[in-house]
């Protein structure tokens, strides 16, 4: 795992939305219980859409200690998903975090 796993922000800011096909009961990897149909062809990790925001593979406390309870079997969104990247600093902001370059630093 990255550096990620003192973070966590971007897993409790942002909708992850991902095709079914990623799904473990449909050929892929992603636990099919943690993910909640939107389409035919959609699906959304359980909590993103809530509010406040959390995904429910989550767990720890963001900013301290954090890990992903899927992480080999996360969808496409999160293997995408870049420290540093504009969308980190942004959720890193949403939890009053420094940005990961200063914090890095």
């Amino acid at each position: 795992m990255s550096a990620c796993t003192t973070c966590g922000a971007c897993c409790a800011s942002f909708r992850v939305d991902f095709a079914v096909q990623e799904l473990d009961d449909r050929g892929g990897s992603v636990p099919a219980g943690l993910a909640d149909e939107v389409t035919s062809t959609i699906c959304r990790m359980r909590g993103t859409d809530h509010l406040p925001s959390r995904c429910a593979a989550l767990t720890g406390q963001i900013g301290r200690n954090v890990a992903c309870g899927i992480y080999e079997w996360r969808p496409s969104p999160c293997r995408e998903f870049s420290e540093g990247e504009a969308a980190c600093d942004k959720a890193r902001a949403r939890h009053g975090l420094p940005p990961w370059n200063a914090q890095s630093a």
